[in-house]
């Protein structure tokens, strides 16, 4: 009896046809030990997209100012995150790879990957470099483009596979700040501190950046000034990550009915004296506190995953300085983690790419 073509293909020969699904986010340390953060800090602030000045100049700075220095301190910061299973960035990713493959199905591949350390980016291209795979698809876990982080995600990806002598169909997630069930799933999360508490103000805090990064993505040189112009979401400064962020803002005070005066917009964890982009959130909750304002929803849509910027930072810090200048009550909205409406959201990001 013949048997049939499929039953013939050799086992690695049977993969083929399936696409790979990258998912990155920004990273962490291996271990809140000072060596281990001054690796990790070494790694991100080398970066010419994070710190976007001449190479001497970039590691003077970070290998003789910055990381000797800010190590320890970063590492206590650490110590404070870091959970018995380890850092919550590394264990919700791993979370949302097992979910999001269950959800895909034996079609698709997923493997979680780190912009910096580990899972690296080259060790899972790597991996799907020996399946034969037809198509890869990366998901930066970056809801507003910048090229400090998705770029930097595109431009790594794409220094790996200059080196394949086959590649397959690539695609990239550019941004998703309007993704409906990117906003449903902070309005969720909103919505039950919301219906126990009755908020004065709203604060969405995203991370800053220099200003003159966002002033080197006008390629127009008229557009961007910093201001008014992101007022609203246009071709022209749609992949702005200021105006990007203020449009993230927009849609989620449209969901949770938020009136107009009870909300603002602002940037946090400046570094150096360079300017960035504002407002700065400190100085935001400072001026929030003088006004009299008692109460505060604070939410971080920069993030998809709970980390030191979002649960210490705003989480902690701004709460603390919040109290300290005079207000009464400080709430953080949760990132959305490993939830079932994030693994939606990317489903469809990756279906839809």
């Amino acid at each position: 009896m013949t048997s049939s073509v499929s039953e013939s293909i050799p086992t690695t020969q049977k993969k083929l046809g399936k696409t790979g699904v990258l998912i990155v986010n920004l990273g962490t340390p291996d271990s809140p030990s000072t060596p281990d953060v001054r690796k990790y800090l070494r790694e991100f602030l080398m970066d010419g997209r994070v710190i976007d000045i001449p190479y001497i100049q970039r590691f003077m700075l970070v290998n003789l100012i910055i990381a000797p220095f800010r190590a320890p301190k970063s590492a206590k910061v650490y110590k404070e995150l870091w959970l018995p299973e380890g850092s919550p960035l590394k264990i919700y990713g791993e979370r949302v790879e097992k979910l999001l493959q269950d959800e895909l199905g034996d079609s698709y591949v997923v493997k979680l990957a780190m912009r910096y350390q580990n899972p690296a980016i080259e060790v899972g291209l790597l991996e799907f470099q020996k399946m034969g795979l037809t198509e890869i698809i990366v998901v930066p876990f970056f809801p507003q483009y910048a090229s400090a982080t998705t770029g930097s995600v595109y431009e790594e990806v794409m220094r790996v596979l200059a080196k394949w002598q086959v590649m397959p169909e690539l695609r990239f997630v550019n941004q998703f700040v309007n993704h409906p069930k990117f906003i449903q799933g902070f309005v969720q999360n909103a919505q039950k501190y919301m219906a126990e508490y009755e908020f004065d103000y709203f604060l969405f805090s995203y991370h800053g950046l220099p200003e003159r990064q966002i002033s080197k993505g006008d390629i127009t040189g008229k557009v961007c000034r910093l201001g008014e112009c992101c007022g609203s979401l246009t071709a022209m400064n749609q992949h702005c990550y200021r105006a990007q962020c203020f449009e993230t803002t927009r849609l989620l005070v449209k969901a949770l009915n938020i009136p107009e005066g009870k909300y603002v917009t602002s940037f946090q964890s400046r570094l150096g004296k360079t300017p960035w982009v504002q407002p700065y959130t400190e100085d935001t909750i400072k001026e929030l506190a003088s006004k009299g304002i008692k109460s505060v929803l604070a939410f971080s849509p920069a993030f998809v995953s709970d980390c030191l910027e979002t649960t210490i930072e705003v989480g902690e810090e701004y709460k603390e300085l919040f109290e300290e200048s005079g207000g009464k009550h400080w709430q953080l909205v949760e990132s959305l983690n490993d939830s079932p409406i994030w693994i939606e959201t990317l489903v469809d990001l990756v279906k839809n790419a």
